[in-house]
């Protein structure tokens, strides 16, 4: 999986998170788009910090952060489906986008992990 694809995928889901956040901000929810708009759009600023890492511990650890950050978001999307505040259709098609990350990220880092384990 290319860097590229990875870094434009992350971009295009958190212009989608921030859209949702602010539908849901004129439906009044504040709790929950606080919080999925922090873990939403931090998923694409951590492949960008990943990108100019001290070494590839730190890489690595990035995409970790990353990961981390995708399945908070995977977990507030279910929540917002459930409570109604987003149609299936919605719910659907963001937590496709981010399982489609997950996927991605978790075979970056056992890339880079196995790239690291071959040069000690």
């Amino acid at each position: 999986m290319s860097e590229s694809k990875l870094r434009t995928q992350s971009m295009d889901f958190a212009v989608s998170i921030i859209n949702l956040v602010k539908t849901l901000k004129e439906k009044r929810e504040t709790i929950i788009s606080n919080q999925i708009g922090r873990s939403g759009t931090s998923i694409g600023a951590n492949i960008r910090e990943a990108q100019y890492a001290h070494g590839k511990a730190d890489f690595i650890a990035k995409l970790q952060i990353a990961l981390k950050e995708a399945n908070e978001t995977g977990y507030w999307l279910e929540l917002l489906y459930k409570t109604s505040y987003i149609s299936e259709g919605e719910y659907k098609l963001l937590d496709s986008a981010c399982t489609s990350i997950r996927v991605m990220l978790i075979s970056s880092i056992n890339t880079a992990k196995e790239n690291r384990d071959d040069k000690q």
